[in-house]
Order: C-alpha cells, then sequence, then structure tokens
C-alpha cells in the first residue's frame, strides 16, 4: 500500500483501536508483578503509542503532503533527477503527457463544464532536467468560442519537501481557480503545479548549481518555453508558491521579469538557506550566493519591471519582519503587493485563506 493511500491510514487506526481495547481488557491479567507481566503491560503500552504515533503521522502527511511515497519518506527517492539519455529524451517529446483527470464543476465532470487536471512529465531541452507536473486546464479552454484564446498561465509550486499532489488535494487549486472564474473574479488561467524539488531528494533552492542541476534554467527557461508549446499559453507568465516554492516564486520574477510578470510568495522567505538538504549549491561563488539573496537583489541590482505579492501574519508566522523589510526595499517599477493576516501559522489552512485572492491579483497582473 502506499504511503499516502486511504487504505493504509484507515488500516493503521483499526489497529490503534485494537491495540487500545486489547490494553483496556487485558490489563487485569497482567496486573501482577512478575516480569512476564511487566513486560506485557510494556509491549503493550509500546505497540499501542507507536500504532497511534503513525496513525497520527499518516493523517498529518495526507494533509500536507510531506511526502509521497515510501522511498521519499526514507530518503531514497530517485525520482526523475538530471536527463543523461539525451536521445531518449528526443524520442519521446519534451512534454509527455501521463494521465487525465476531469475536475468536478457545477454541470458535471465534463472538460467543457469543470476543466481538466493533466499529469505530464516535462524534460527542460536547455537544463536537461525531466520533472513531472500537474497542469489545470479551465473549462473555457475546451470551449468551441475559445478555441483560439491563449489564456494567462501561472506555475504553482509547493515547498519542501512536499508534493504536487498537495496542490490539489489539500491546497485546492483547481477546485478555486474553477469558482474564481466562475464568479468573474479573475480569469480562466492555466496552473502548472509541481514541487521546486526537480532533483529530488536534494533540494536545490531553484538555483542553477556548479556542476549541478540548472533548476532556474529550467524554471525561467525551459518550462515555460515548453508548456508554450503544448498549451495555447500567453506569453508572459506568472508564479506563485509557499514557504519554499514562495522563495523560488519570488526569485524567478526578480531574476527573470521578461518571463514572469508576477509572482506570490506565500510564508516565502527571502535567501536561499544552506543546510544538509541543500547541500553546497554555490561552491564558493559570492556572486551566485549573493544573486540568490533577494534583499540584495533589491538593492544592488536595477529594479525589474515585475509585480511581487508577499504574505504573512502578524501571530504565527517567522517571516512577518522579514517581510516587512522586503515590501520596504522595493522600488519603482518593481510593484509590491502584501496579504498580512492577523494570525495564521506556516500551514495549509493558512495558505488556503490567501489562495483566493492571490489568483485573483495574479489574474490582474497578468492581464
Amino acid at each position: 500500500m502506499g504511503l499516502t493511500s486511504d487504505q493504509l491510514l484507515v488500516l493503521v487506526v483499526l489497529f490503534a483501536v485494537a491495540l487500545f481495547l486489547g490494553t483496556v481488557v487485558l490489563w487485569p491479567r497482567l496486573a501482577h508483578r512478575s516480569w512476564r507481566s511487566v513486560t506485557g503491560r510494556v509491549v503493550l503500552l509500546l505497540a499501542t503509542q507507536v500504532a497511534v504515533f503513525a496513525a497520527v503521522g499518516l493523517a498529518v502527511n495526507q494533509a500536507f503532503g510531506f511526502y509521497a511515497t515510501w522511498a521519499d519518506l526514507l530518503g531514497r527517492e530517485q525520482g526523475q533527477g538530471v536527463v543523461t539519455d539525451h536521445d531518449t529524451a528526443a524520442r519521446r517529446g519534451p512534454v509527455h503527457l501521463v494521465s487525465r483527470q476531469d475536475v468536478s464543476g457545477r454541470g458535471g465532470t465534463r472538460p467543457g463544464v469543470g476543466g481538466q487536471v493533466q499529469k505530464i512529465d516535462v524534460v527542460g531541452r536547455t537544463s536537461h532536467i525531466a520533472a513531472p507536473a500537474y497542469v489545470y486546464l479551465p473549462p473555457e479552454y475546451f470551449q468551441a468560442r475559445y478555441a483560439r484564446t491563449r489564456f494567462p498561465a501561472a506555475v504553482v509550486l509547493t515547498g519542501y519537501p512536499g508534493t504536487a499532489e498537495a496542490l490539489i488535494k489539500g491546497l485546492h487549486y483547481p477546485r478555486t481557480a474553477q469558482a474564481q472564474a466562475a464568479a468573474g473574479v479573475m480569469r480562466p488561467m492555466i496552473l502548472v503545479m509541481m514541487r521546486p524539488t526537480v532533483a529530488p531528494p536534494r533540494d536545490t533552492e531553484c538555483v542553477d548549481v556548479p556542476g549541478g542541476p540548472q533548476a532556474e534554467t529550467f524554471f525561467a527557461a525551459d518550462l515555460p518555453a515548453e508548456m508554450g508549446r503544448h498549451y495555447r499559453t500567453a506569453k508572459k507568465w506568472g508564479i506563485v508558491g509557499d514557504s519554499t516554492g514562495g522563495y523560488c516564486a519570488l526569485k524567478m520574477a526578480v531574476h527573470h521579469p521578461g518571463v514572469y510578470g508576477a509572482a506570490a510568495g506565500l510564508s516565502a522567505y527571502y535567501k536561499a538557506p544552506t543546510d544538509p538538504t541543500t547541500g553546497d549549491l554555490f561552491h564558493g561563488d559570492r556572486q551566485s550566493a549573493d544573486r540568490a539573496d533577494l534583499m540584495w537583489c533589491l538593492d544592488h541590482l536595477p529594479p525589474p519591471r515585475t509585480s511581487l505579492l508577499v504574505t504573512s501574519s502578524k501571530q504565527g508566522e517567522r517571516n512577518y519582519a522579514s517581510t516587512r523589510r522586503f515590501i520596504d526595499h522595493v522600488k519603482a517599477p518593481t510593484r509590491v503587493s502584501s496579504i498580512i493576516l492577523d494570525s495564521g501559522g506556516h500551514n495549509f489552512n493558512t495558505w488556503r485563506r490567501e489562495i483566493p485572492a492571490t489568483l485573483a491579483w495574479l489574474s490582474e497582473r497578468l492581464t
């Protein structure tokens, strides 16, 4: 059974309940001072605790999408990293459709009513990175009167480690975009949903690592180009993400305003960290390290002609002070907006409160 399967969660919950009831029933029989009774009590208590913790852990992982598979959890995920067989990639094509799933709408589940989510594999021609993604196509994309329309598009990124499925099941991006467009709050928009971790399990922080994964090139050049060849997307893109994905989103717009006309960082930070998950991202290159610091970019580089949205909470978020400083550092022609909640933690519930306004803001900036 998969790590995120409902069957596994139900089985573990039932096992925990059975152990709890078994402990209650057997406890009187184990109330003696013999070594067997003491050992029995210890085993029952430990087994019940482990089962409860496992059930809670599985439920939390399903809700927040931290790990997608057992290999991901154990740090053994190989996934799709840097492509080495270029001939094979070329024969397969830069965008490979894996599956389709229609989205439920007010009038049914047909693509022209609710839209569609397509799972794809993308191969970057320049970065030679291959990564999976989910593409939300709005209902209008399949309607005859929009057959020649090119739709605004946005990349949607998770945090780290995160799973792309969490953007659909946990943060409800397709459902929210569909409802917002139906209400006339935003234009129909294509969403390309994926992890910022394009070379798992390494956290590349969307950096072109010397001698390693060219993650920034993938997001700045390859992804928009390949999507534009395969789907009817407008020329200038938006990008949004939470946590690590939020940092990546803001960085893409600051570094590449000609590609990304608008970026939103939900609970973002503003400088690439260096820790065991990232490894050595810069190999002693001070210029690359400075460039990965968004505050440094705002102070030392020409202001980019793009729009930025940052979010935080006065209580519950650790990035509130840095977010206020970031806003103060922005100079024209860069435009900056913010969503500041009175309270909200670094979690899905907070981001779900911010996503509707964020999508409407992206739509306005990309129109």
